[in-house]
């Protein structure tokens, strides 16, 4: 591939383990900042301190467009990693930038999210001093214990139309405590963040995923959607029968085995996993994404994640070229079931390899649907592919 210096690359990428806001801060910005910068992009531990955080962000990036959000792990360019600030960096003679803050997800409509989509579309189109043609793409960011993000992603889906889109919901390092997403110079909770991006390089917007379905089925018979939380599958409590259908005992589900043994609904030939957050005192089950009465779940069994990994990367890339970067939105799901495998230095020097660099995820959004266990991106291609 190509090298750039440093003030022509498309796309530069930085990260900081300093667990000094700062400190981390200055880092991203010694690496990322110059006077061609469109805007960047980050991803951040739920460790740091935010508000100390937005303050040195804003100071080190000043008049820089910035989102990002807080994490379950970040992807870096050393590959997995926890603790940590991540960055992208977007030149703006290959990109354009403009995001929105959706700050009211409760209320948000069609007719909102055309005027947001709309609005971003015509301040790039209109920019004097725009110099990048191309396609347009969308990211969503979005807090990941608002339990929202159905409401607000086929809102923006009909919205978006045409445009490829992708996106991740915030993590909180499995604390399930708090989740946010930054925009207009602060972190937001109960907010999403979208972000139209338009480059004159290639670049495709995927999902996949690794699971297979098996004959079990088990149907939602009494749900709340609104809150994520079924009480009843096959008529008896949600918790006994996903646990009798493993062998084990209510009190021996916990993360890893979630991560192990999901589910997932059929929607045409497709699966979608829906993945289960926790178990409730009463026994009911609190999952990642909405799950409503009448719904049939299907068990699902993991494969191994990096040959399909390999496969989908290496279609892509038969398309466009090998890869500049890859922004991606990996399950944080996905990220246990690979430690609890003790791949995690397989897995980092595959992103290492194909340039990967984003963060684990509360759940993942690809073209208006919210998934669980799957990695969703975008992968840019270099200067030379065209």
């Amino acid at each position: 591939m190509q090298q750039f210096s440093h003030a022509y690359t498309p796309v530069m990428t930085a990260m900081s383990d300093s667990p000094d806001p700062e400190v981390a801060a200055r880092q991203l910005a010694e690496a990322l900042y110059h006077p061609e910068l469109a805007g960047v992009m980050f991803f951040c531990s739920a460790e740091y301190a935010l508000p100390e955080l937005a303050a040195a962000l804003n100071r080190a990036f000043a008049g820089v467009p910035l989102v990002g959000c807080t994490t379950a792990g970040e992807i870096t360019p050393r590959g997995y990693d926890r603790g940590t600030l991540v960055g992208l960096g977007f030149h703006r003679r290959w990109f354009s930038l403009e995001s929105a803050l959706i700050a009211e997800l409760e209320d948000f409509s069609l007719p909102q999210a055309q005027q947001q989509v709309d609005s971003l579309i015509s301040r790039i189109r209109q920019r004097e001093d725009q110099s990048t043609s191309g396609r347009f793409f969308a990211m969503t960011l979005l807090d990941g214990l608002s339990s929202q993000e159905e409401l607000v992603l086929v809102a923006l889906d009909s919205a978006l139309g045409s445009i490829p889109h992708f996106g991740g919901s915030a993590g909180d390092d499995v604390q399930l405590a708090g989740t946010h997403v930054f925009s207009q110079g602060a972190f937001h909770t109960r907010a999403a963040v979208l972000t139209l991006v338009r480059t004159s390089l290639d670049f495709e917007v995927f999902t996949t995923h690794h699971m297979q379905s098996l004959a079990t089925k088990l149907v939602v018979t009494q749900a709340d959607p609104a809150s994520r939380r079924v009480t009843e599958l096959n008529a008896e409590p949600a918790a006994e029968v996903y646990a009798r259908m493993l062998g084990l005992q209510p009190q021996q589900l916990n993360p890893k085995v979630f991560a192990l043994h999901p589910l997932a609904v059929k929607l045409g030939q497709e699966y979608y996993v829906r993945s289960i957050q926790k178990v409730n005192e009463d026994l009911s089950l609190t999952f990642y994404c909405a799950v409503g009465n009448g719904m049939v779940l299907t068990a699902m069994q993991p494969q191994p994640i990096l040959p399909d990994l390999e496969r989908r990367f290496a279609e892509i890339e038969a398309r466009i070229g090998a890869p500049m970067i890859t922004l991606g939105c990996d399950c944080f799901l996905r990220r246990l079931e690979t430690e609890h495998l003790d791949s995690l230095d397989e897995a980092s020097a595959f992103f290492r390899h194909h340039r990967v660099v984003g963060f684990n995820t509360y759940g993942e959004h690809f073209d208006g649907v919210h998934i669980n266990q799957t990695f969703t991106g975008v992968v840019i291609g270099g200067v030379d592919n065209r």
